[in-house]
């Protein structure tokens, strides 16, 4: 008797039935792969080998030796789904691809993957399965949303937007679409665009180059024109033929009838619901359009819109920007005597991103000048701000007659003390061009360079404290000022660093690079300006520059007239230095060389003198005067009405020597009452 459900015994099963699930697999033209994410590694038995149309002996276990049998963009399409499954935390993947036969045809094959991971949501191992796919495909592409124009078509429209996202101006909009590239990728010849101002369309972009038609530059929104009509209706308008766009726009046709047209779209560029401008798409040999098509399009005017209205935004609010952090700026550069200037600005590229750098040149007593170059943090209208602040201090505290090192400790202080989180960094150069002394301080800024009269350039160390804002903040207002001379033909350069900055270079790096351009630029100081700020707009950086150079003439030395004034405070040590260092260059500058040791030693005692004996400062005046004879003479005024006098000196034999000295080296000397006080004066016959 035979129990119901029983297996009949005289039916004989398959030895290897039931069937392993490798031949399973197999018999259904699918194969297994298991891909240890760790070590790299990915098994895959035959059958998934020859779904790919490799042997054993073409793969060594790694998923890129079967990169031969999968063309680029089906891989990139491939890596981009398992990474984004990976990242995503999902447990499984699917994507159909295609695979290139040994004998170069492509056929269709599909994967599906399950994501192993560990306790903490780690991936380490990917299990799956690949098959092949061609006759499930060969008759439900359209069905499967994979028809092949169908995916170009929105590649190029995902391509296009992901391009256009990096636009920040309106041409870099116009580059995007109207390239030869972009045109191209969109199947067309040629395009024209415009935007809305004031009631008409202004035509911003055509192609090819010869496709302009005259009289369409600006025209009315109520003109018989498609880019018109769509800006009107806010509807597209899609031109199937040349019949219907000869038909609905005669006028233009008969313009651009030369030009072969078989089709034309028309798209209305919206923002914010209301219409910014129009574009059309010009094509030949082309018959018609898809919905699919037209649907594209629209979208892709979409796109278009919105990064137009970007860029737009983007340049108003650039152009506000940039004309706050202009207005703050010196309008006008004074001449400086024995001297030539030259000033550069260059604002940060797009949008708000403009920085606080300024430069100033500012008039002082005696025929000086004193040159800033600063640098506020941050690049908004905030930085433009405080950077006109802190350049008006630093003018009048400079102008006031404080020292290089106390102008830099004030402006200091009123940054700290003012209502910002910013801090700067500057450099401030007070310069006598008539004798080349500079007395230079640095707060946290780049040191400056120094271009010699043959051409050579090199970086002029400079003792510097902290940036302005901090160094009060830290109770350290140390700032030293360090006294060069600038020879007849020689140049400073003050740089912020928007200039020496390059991209994957330290900032030694920059200054050296720099260097080597200002060595091979030319000797024109406007033509060496423009040279630097050309090289800092080809670098493309984010941020903002300021430049200033400072020449010091080569002039004969005039046989009279020459004058020079310093105001010695007291207590002040940097200004007795800096007045000394006056005294020497002046002497060497006028042709005295011969008798500079005794005149820089009879000028020190005067302005000793002047400083130990009385309560205010002392005001050292050099001048050349003609006649007979030239002379130098050396003038020291003080506020202390008493006379000097001729005494011995003391037990020690160091004080009382003073009118001494002055009366041994001096050809003549004496002593003028001067309002509230006097000057004591001697001269010295030049050679």
């Amino acid at each position: 008797m035979c129990h119901g459900g029983s297996v009949p015994t005289t039916v004989s099963l398959p030895d290897d039935w039931p069937a392993h699930p490798d031949r399973s697999l197999s018999l259904n033209r699918m194969g297994s792969f298991d891909w240890d994410l760790v070590t790299g590694l990915m098994h895959m038995d035959e059958a998934a080998l020859d779904v790919f149309d490799t042997t054993p002996d073409e793969y060594d276990g790694r998923p890129s030796s079967l990169d031969p049998r999968v063309p680029s963009s089906e891989g990139h399409r491939l890596d981009a789904l398992v990474s984004a499954a990976l990242k995503s935390g999902e447990d499984s993947y699917g994507a159909y691809f295609r695979i290139r036969c040994h004998d170069g045809r492509l056929r269709w094959t599909h994967t599906q993957g399950r994501v192993m991971r560990d306790r903490e949501g780690r991936p380490y191992r990917i299990i799956g399965i690949v098959r092949d796919a061609t006759d499930e495909l060969s008759h439900s592409a359209e069905r499967l949303g994979l028809d092949e124009e169908r995916r170009r078509q929105t590649s190029v429209v995902e391509s296009t937007t992901a391009a256009l996202a990096h636009a920040r101006t309106v041409q870099d909009v116009i580059d995007v679409i109207g390239d030869a590239h972009g045109l191209e990728r969109l199947g067309s010849m040629g395009m024209v665009m415009g935007l809305v101002e004031a009631g008409r369309i202004h035509l911003v972009a055509e192609g090819p180059e010869d496709s302009f038609v005259p009289g369409t530059r600006y025209t009315r929104i109520d003109e018989p024109y498609p880019m018109s009509e769509v800006v009107r209706s806010l509807e597209p308008r899609f031109l199937d033929s040349a019949q219907e766009f000869a038909r609905d726009y005669p006028g233009l046709w008969a313009k651009i009838s030369n030009m072969r047209i078989s089709a034309a779209a028309y798209l209305p560029l919206i923002a914010q619901a209301r219409p910014i401008g129009a574009i059309g798409l010009l094509y030949q040999d082309k018959d018609g359009f898809t919905q699919e098509e037209r649907n594209l399009l629209v979208a892709l005017g979409s796109s278009i819109a919105q990064s137009l209205q970007r860029a737009m935004l983007l340049e108003q609010e650039h152009d506000l920007a940039e004309g706050l952090q202009q207005a703050m700026l010196p309008r006008r550069i004074p001449s400086v005597p024995g001297g030539e200037i030259a000033v550069r600005y260059r604002s940060a590229r797009m949008g708000r991103d403009i920085g606080g750098d300024w430069y100033d040149v500012i008039p002082l007593p005696g025929g000086r000048v004193g040159a800033v170059i600063g640098d506020v943090q941050g690049h908004d209208t905030h930085a433009a701000a405080v950077m006109g602040q802190l350049r008006i201090v630093l003018r009048a505290y400079a102008a006031e007659g404080h020292s290089p090192g106390t102008v830099m400790a004030r402006a200091s202080v009123f940054l700290h003390e003012l209502d910002t989180d910013r801090f700067a960094t500057c450099t401030y150069v007070e310069a006598d061009l008539s004798t080349g002394v500079l007395q230079v301080v640095r707060a946290g800024h780049i040191d400056p360079l120094l271009r010699t009269r043959d051409g050579d350039c090199y970086r002029l160390p400079v003792g510097g404290g902290m940036p302005l804002g901090l160094s009060a903040e830290f109770g350290r207002l140390e700032y030293p000022v360090t006294t060069v001379e600038l020879d007849p033909g020689e140049t400073l350069l003050l740089c912020t660093d928007g200039l020496v900055e390059v991209p994957g270079a330290d900032l030694d790096d920059g200054i050296r690079l720099l260097s080597s351009h200002i060595r091979g630029g030319p000797a024109d100081l406007q033509l060496l300006a423009d040279l630097l700020c050309e090289i800092a707009d080809e670098r493309g950086g984010d941020d903002d520059m300021a430049l200033l150079l400072l020449r010091r003439q080569v002039v004969a030395v005039p046989e009279g007239g020459g004058r020079l004034q310093q105001h010695v405070a007291p207590g002040d040590p940097e200004a007795l230095v800096a007045a000394r260092h006056m005294i020497g260059a002046a002497v060497r500058a006028w042709g005295a060389r011969e008798r500079a040791d005794e005149i820089e030693l009879v000028a020190d005692e005067l302005i000793v003198n002047a400083l130990m004996h009385t309560d205010g400062p002392a005001i050292v005046t050099l001048r050349v005067l003609v006649g007979p004879e030239r002379r130098l003479r050396v003038e020291v005024e003080d506020r202390s009405s008493a006379l000097p006098r001729r005494r011995e000196a003391g037990e020690s034999g160091v004080s009382g020597r003073g009118l001494m000295l002055v009366d041994r080296l001096a050809d003549v000397w004496g002593v003028e009452p001067r309002g509230g006080g006097k000057c004591v004066w001697c001269e010295f016959v030049m050679g």
